[in-house]
């Protein structure tokens, strides 16, 4: 008889909340908080988001974490014990990594080419216009790239929980947040013509209420609720995973509080480092380049520093590969322990398969640009490649959908009680639990609605 394979967990709290906040903090952190908060108006994007962090974000955070630890399973397991009939919902989530990591590499490709730019000292050539769809369409560097960081993904995770995911986090995330800290502020002491670091900071976090209408509002409010999505790593799996491996005497109340503090830190962090910049150099209109934000408009930024935007480009991009790093390691991991859990298999065995799999996928998406370019219409009105659709399946339609029918679940079939008892069982109270009750039954459901409605594009036509 086969023995079995010792359930892996981290050593402790810390390593915990370093490996969670390394999923959380992620590319959405670093290139979809800053753009967002430009369009929607900076401070008043600000409020709201962190208003949902503290309500909406907690909640679903809570519940994946919490559902992990007291089933001792990922995804699928998960939702299986919680109610055997509801192991649909756990397939459902364990798809979204599975789709998400289709992509997620072809990104991190992207950010470390370049990265590798601004440390040999060409950010000069990476500001040129053209320089980023030149790359993508380039079916040689977008492909090799891609398949570098996919395969740097599947080595940590076949190290392990303690040696892989947990080492690695303990030592990119005081990294990060070390080099986020260092361009923020140097973001703010900048100065170009008549403008100046300190001026974009104050249109960053000055709330915009000019012409806010109620529909504008609504606008920016399914923004920031989308971008939880994409931020804390929550309704994929991955926190029901992690929450798996954490030990009986962690404080997930407390535990909970430092990621949310941590993620929304970064963002904020994020922000203030891209903001003014992109203000000081580029003035308002610069600050409106959406998602080319972060490979178009920032290069142009570095280069126009002149010397010294070749060491705040490097500092930034690493700090992107590191961030795109950790959440690239969460989603893999998701889909690693479904895979043992359900086949019965060994981690080494496991990893390897999805690391061929992976990388064949990730080579498909980045030739998504070139070999295989196409335009699909999407739900929403926009068209897109590969890469877009994937995101769109994922994060606009799956995640908004699992969070409803999982707060259904917890609200009101298994009830509040199960996640609350779960949380004081290691004899700390839980400070928030009221909160939650009224969160998971009433709040988040109604929200979840209209997100999914207005994200699919259901919305728009009423």
């Amino acid at each position: 008889m086969e023995k079995k394979e010792k359930k892996s967990s981290f050593t402790g709290q810390l390593g915990f909340v370093l490996a969670a906040a390394g999923s959380a903090v992620g590319v959405g952190n670093l290139w979809r908080f800053p753009y967002l908060a430009a369009k929607d108006g900076g401070g008043l994007f600000l409020i709201i988001y962190l208003i949902l962090v503290l309500t909406f974000g907690f909640t679903l955070l809570t519940s994946d974490i919490t559902i992990g630890r007291k089933t001792g399973k990922s995804a699928i397991g998960a939702y299986e014990k919680m109610r055997h009939k509801w192991k649909f919902l756990g397939v459902l989530t364990f798809l979204v990594p599975v789709v998400i990591m289709t992509y997620y590499a072809v990104i991190g490709g992207w950010i470390t080419k370049y990265m590798v730019a601004f440390i040999f000292g060409q950010g000069g050539s990476a500001a040129e216009d053209g320089y980023f769809q030149s790359f993508i369409s380039d079916p040689i560097q977008s492909v090799i790239y891609a398949v570098i960081f996919m395969v740097i993904t599947a080595i940590i995770i076949y190290r392990g929980v303690e040696n892989g995911i947990e080492a690695c986090s303990k030592f990119m995330m005081p990294v990060l947040l070390v080099l986020i800290v260092f361009v923020a502020f140097y973001s703010l002491f900048i100065k170009h013509g008549d403008r100046t670091g300190l001026r974009g900071f104050l249109v960053y976090i000055t709330p915009d209420i000019k012409e806010l209408t109620i529909k504008k509002f609504m606008a920016v409010l399914l923004d920031a609720m989308s971008q939880l999505f994409f931020s804390l790593s929550v309704s994929m799996g991955i926190m029901i995973t992690y929450g798996s491996y954490v030990k009986k005497d962690v404080d997930l109340n407390k535990a909970v509080g430092q990621i949310e503090i941590f993620d929304t830190g970064v963002a904020l962090l994020a922000g203030m480092a891209i903001i003014p910049a992109v203000f000081t150099f580029s003035g308002l209109k610069g600050m409106n380049a959406g998602p080319g934000l972060m490979f178009i408009s920032l290069p142009k930024v570095f280069a126009s520093m002149g010397a010294v935007g070749n060491v705040v480009g490097a500092a930034f991009f690493i700090m992107a590969s590191f961030a795109t790093l950790t959440s690239c390691i969460s989603v893999l991991e998701a889909i690693a322990a479904n895979c043992m859990e359900v086949f019965h298999t060994k981690r080494h065995s496991t990893t390897l398969a999805l690391g061929i799999i992976y990388t064949i996928a990730s080579v498909v998406i980045a030739l998504g640009y070139s070999v295989f370019y196409c335009e699909i219409p999407l739900p929403n009105g926009s068209t897109g490649q590969l890469l877009d659709l994937m995101d769109y399946v994922s994060n606009s339609v799956m995640m908004p959908f699992i969070s409803l029918l999982s707060t259904i679940l917890i609200g009101w079939i298994v009830g509040p009680d199960w996640i609350t008892d779960e949380i004081e069982s290691s004899g700390v109270k839980f400070r928030r639990k009221k909160l939650y009750i009224i969160m998971v039954r009433f709040v988040c459901p109604v929200i979840m609605v209209a997100l999914f409605m207005q994200s699919t594009g259901i919305l728009a036509r009423l």
